[in-house]
């Protein structure tokens, strides 16, 4: 008996779990520091949220709400009454702006970013290299370098100062990114698949159709939250190219009149913060998982 529980009894193996468990110990306590870290931000500004005014100025920014004078009222007042940039209907206009300029910028890019793709991955043309460098290349040129062609361009074509003129602009900028996700993906798909669609006679749109588009969704996914995501969080262009009642949201925040009497209303702002972060938070947290699996499929494949 004895002799069986000396056998039974591996101290090597015994000392291995010991060390798994303090290494998953460490790792697990590390990454719950940098997750407080990371969302003690947002922690902070949420509860400044339904916190009056004059509490926030005695106690400052960091502090509990009491629960006898916390109130959402000042959420209704972000959306709809509060002053900003000498209006006083708070960020629900620029909220529907950003919605307009999102929305479209985010569904032509991608769409000319599948179309590049398809056509510098599976119809090969002479040069199609140079052509597939040219259009990455602006993803490696700063903001700043086109705000002046910009500038012109929608001067001339008379979209200085409108919504439409930051969907073009988006759209445009956008397509360096879609395509090279896109056509790097689509790679990955046989050539001879492609073959045989043409031996079948399918043409170029065909092939596209019913055999690039329902291989498409993992693609489809990255660079649809790629794009919402970056558009709707830009804040250069939409200072730049719009002011007043055609801004987005994010360079609307920052113009904050405090009602005409240069008081701060940390509380409003906080809440309107928190609007302007809500649509990309929720693609994050709907379609993030999604979205490392689309980049690891093409990269994979």
């Amino acid at each position: 008996m004895a002799e069986t529980m000396h056998q039974d009894f591996d101290p090597l193996a015994t000392g291995g779990t010991r060390r798994r468990l303090t290494s998953k110990g460490i790792v697990y306590t590390l990454l719950a520091v940098f997750a407080l870290v990371y969302t003690a931000p947002l922690v902070i500004i949420l509860l400044n949220t339904v916190r009056p005014l004059d509490d926030i100025v005695r106690t400052g920014f960091i502090a509990l709400p009491d629960a006898e004078t916390m109130s959402l009222k000042y959420w209704a007042e972000a959306w709809g009454t509060f002053c900003i940039g000498g209006t006083c209907e708070g960020v629900s206009r620029f909220y529907k702006n950003s919605l307009m300029m999102t929305i479209p910028a985010t569904i032509l890019s991608t769409v000319f970013g599948l179309l590049n793709g398809y056509i510098l991955s599976k119809w090969r043309f002479r040069y199609d290299g140079w052509v597939f460098g040219v259009i990455t290349l602006g993803v490696f040129l700063p903001q700043q370098m086109t705000l002046l062609p910009w500038a012109f361009v929608l001067g001339k074509l008379g979209l200085s100062n409108t919504i439409a003129g930051l969907v073009f602009v988006h759209t445009v900028q956008g397509i360096s990114f879609t395509t090279l996700f896109c056509r790097n993906y689509f790679v990955s798909i046989p050539d001879d698949l492609i073959k045989a669609a043409r031996i079948d006679g399918a043409g170029f749109w065909r092939i596209f159709y019913k055999i690039i588009l329902p291989l498409s969704p993992p693609i489809l996914i990255v660079t649809v939250i790629w794009q919402f995501t970056g558009i709707w969080n830009e804040f250069l262009f939409g200072t730049i190219f719009t002011s007043g009642a055609n801004q987005p949201i994010t360079s609307a925040i920052v113009a904050f009149s405090g009602s005409g009497t240069g008081e701060r209303h940390y509380n409003v702002e906080a809440a309107a913060v928190i609007m302007a972060a809500l649509p990309p938070l929720f693609i994050y947290v709907a379609g993030g998982k999604y979205f490392v699996r689309g980049l690891t499929q093409g990269a994979v494949k």
